[in-house]
């Protein structure tokens, strides 16, 4: 949901958008854009455990929107917090790409959503996927926050389990090998998916022109006419 939300804000910010455009569009898209903006900074510049207790128990307050669900909670929290960092690699990624790649799509006369998921968003792709690879594995860990909103999850378990028993590195240790399977097991998915997006490391290059026809694919009627009955060719003409 994350990636989702972070590859719709970065196609949003990248529509062009020119002097000579309409006055509602550049409004429009500049409103966007600070929508977007301020949302990327605050995501991004606070602590996703305090953004857990602001919509968990601020929501309510401020606005009578309550949650019965936590895993719904949860779900938001990592989602939108995950979509303010996604927007900044998308961004990046898709001006990273070439300006030809967007000059051939005009040409061939693609509007700015064709061009996007047809050319640019595949390279993109291709060329954050280490970033997106971080940042899943980051949410796999930082899911522990959500502890604090009464969430149980591995961590809160650990919590609730060296209370009980007193015992807090066997517990403590159980935990962190679990985390540790569940980033591995994450990482060599990742890494297989990249390797898919890269294509073959090594190519046959083809040394024969394929629009050049071979010899032996002419034919000429036998009695010299421009046409033959048999084979319904023209004389000099492939079959």
């Amino acid at each position: 949901i994350g990636c989702i939300i972070g590859f719709f804000c970065g196609i949003l910010q990248t529509i062009p958008c020119g002097p000579n455009e309409n006055i509602v569009k550049r409004v429009l898209l500049k409103l966007i854009r600070i929508i977007i903006r301020a949302y990327v900074e605050i995501f991004r510049g606070t602590p996703m455990i305090l953004q857990a207790v602001f919509i968990y128990y601020g929501m309510p307050y401020f606005f009578g929107v309550s949650f019965k669900d936590i895993w719904t909670v949860s779900i938001i929290v990592v989602s939108v917090n995950t979509g303010a960092y996604m927007a900044e690699s998308v961004r990046g990624g898709i001006m990273s790409i070439d300006p030809g790649q967007f000059e051939g799509a005009k040409a061939i006369g693609m509007n700015h959503w064709q061009t996007m998921l047809y050319v640019i968003l595949p390279q993109t792709l291709r060329n954050i996927m280490p970033q997106i690879g971080n940042n899943y594995i980051i949410n796999v860990k930082d899911t522990s926050v959500m502890f604090i909103i009464g969430f149980s999850d591995f961590f809160a378990v650990h919590k609730m389990v060296s209370g009980a028993v007193f015992k807090y590195f066997p517990s403590a240790f159980l935990e962190m090998f679990g985390y540790l399977c569940l980033t591995l097991l994450a990482s060599f998915l990742l890494r297989k998916f990249e390797k898919k997006l890269a294509g073959k490391s090594n190519y046959e290059l083809v040394n024969a022109d394929q629009l050049v026809m071979a010899a032996g694919t002419y034919s000429y009627p036998a009695d010299g006419s421009p046409f033959d009955e048999t084979s319904k060719d023209y004389k000099g003409e492939a079959k």
